[in-house]
């Protein structure tokens, strides 16, 4: 049985939520912070519709190359589902959900993946959070 490769699906998840319209899509890399999983996909979507929409095209997605949900929560809210796939924890929320629980803060020490679309691909850059800050902070001086 070969290792799955998380990194490889978290973009792929990610990739999948922007090709269906969501917004501000990121992926915290937590694999040093927690056993609960290696990744978390964040996005944020505007309607209940086009959350169901991004979570049903991850799932089939990834069930092709056979990785399975072992958990789906929220699957009856209509503003935030989470999709559990062991080392990814897809997150597809509405603005306001996203906005009152701001994982990016509460995961502030969690490296940053960050998506930029060059020539069809998705290329990562990690970023750690302290420089970020560090770069915002000289701007604003």
């Amino acid at each position: 049985m070969s290792k799955i490769n998380f990194y490889k699906f978290a973009l792929q998840a990610a990739k999948i939520a922007e090709s269906k319209k969501a917004a501000d899509t990121v992926i915290l890399d937590i694999q040093k912070l927690t056993t609960v999983a290696n990744y978390f996909v964040i996005t944020t979507a505007e309607s209940t519709l086009q959350i169901n929409a991004i979570c049903d095209e991850i799932e089939k997605q990834f069930k092709i190359s056979n990785l399975k949900p072992l958990r789906r929560e929220g699957v009856s809210s209509a503003s935030w589902r989470v999709i559990d796939f062991g080392g990814i924890l897809v997150h597809v929320m509405s603005p306001a959900i996203r906005a009152a629980y701001s994982f990016e803060k509460l995961w502030s020490s969690a490296d940053i993946v960050k998506l930029e679309e060059t020539k069809n691909e998705v290329v990562k850059k990690i970023v750690k959070k302290k420089s970020t800050l560090l770069k915002s902070k000289s701007k604003k001086q």
